[in-house]
């Protein structure tokens, strides 16, 4: 007994070691740029570095809000990605939910089919129709505007499996007493479906949110007037200007992870919940 509790103990101390470097390793970038965007240029580049500022030098976040030209449009690209984001996150998880809950409780011919061809789309990568949606995009003269940005993202394969793989365990009989006392099909998915599925939903909000967040390839290719670019197109700009410090940098960046970090925390009990959704509800 004595030995098996001493290999306990030595597996547990093991995997808290992991843990805590692995930690460490996805923290510090973070914390770098934090404690860079409040100090001027000369003390980033001191070796060995100091993560606590000595002073709090914050010009840097009026450099980076303002811009090398003062134009201040970093608040318009800011506003820009939350439409976006906003709007995407909305029609994937509404969307998603809706096909999700079709494939999932409503037996037709040839289902599997339908839910195996969307899930085949996964597998193409988005630089392989990069050129064809941009060529539609123009066609339909939608470049340079939020339709533009937002109507080829509003729902994903992904978010389809992951809400089927979520419903396809949501007990029928709910459902069917629904049904009996008179509720429609639409109704029970907005009253009883969409509500009960908050870990799913959640999940997938986030994920959606992040990933048009970072959006730098479509907005590049579609955005042609400063007043329509996101937040990466700005950042990569700032970044190439000749008369950009080091510590300006950091805090446009810094500027652009606050959002995410408060809608993780806010959403993070659903999240965690959620996270393994895909991998534990099989169907």
């Amino acid at each position: 007994m004595k030995t098996i509790r001493k290999q306990s103990v030595v597996v547990d101390v093991l995997i808290w070691a992991f843990l805590i470097v692995t930690a460490i390793v996805i923290l510090a970038p973070i914390v770098f740029m934090f404690t860079a965007s409040l100090m001027p240029s000369k003390d980033i580049l001191k070796m060995p570095y100091s993560w606590i500022p000595k002073d709090l030098y914050i010009d840097n976040y009026w450099q980076a809000i303002r811009g090398n030209d003062g134009s201040f449009i970093y608040p318009r690209n800011i506003l820009n990605s939350f439409i976006v984001a906003g709007a995407v996150s909305l029609s994937t998880v509404f969307l998603s939910a809706l096909t999700g809950y079709g494939l999932a409780k409503f037996p037709f011919k040839g289902r599997n089919l339908v839910f195996l061809l969307i899930m085949a789309t996964m597998m193409i990568p988005f630089e392989a129709i990069m050129i064809p949606l941009y060529l539609v995009a123009t066609s339909l003269k939608i470049q340079d505007s939020y339709v533009g940005l937002i109507l080829p993202f509003m729902v994903n394969a992904f978010g389809i499996f992951l809400m089927r793989q979520y419903l396809i365990t949501f007990p029928d009989e709910i459902i069917d007493a629904a049904r009996i006392d008179g509720s429609g099909e639409f109704s029970i998915f907005w009253k009883i479906i969409l509500p009960n599925s908050a870990p799913a939903v959640a999940t997938l909000a986030i994920l959606t949110f992040r990933s048009q967040w970072d959006n730098l390839l479509w907005p590049l290719l579609i955005s042609q007037s400063e007043e329509m670019k996101t937040i990466p197109l700005y950042i990569v700009k700032f970044a190439m200007e000749k008369h950009t410090n080091e510590g300006a940098m950091m805090a446009a960046a810094a500027i652009a992870s606050i959002p995410m970090l408060i809608l993780f925390l806010a959403l993070s009990k659903y999240f965690v919940s959620g996270a393994s959704l895909h991998s534990s509800r099989k169907g």
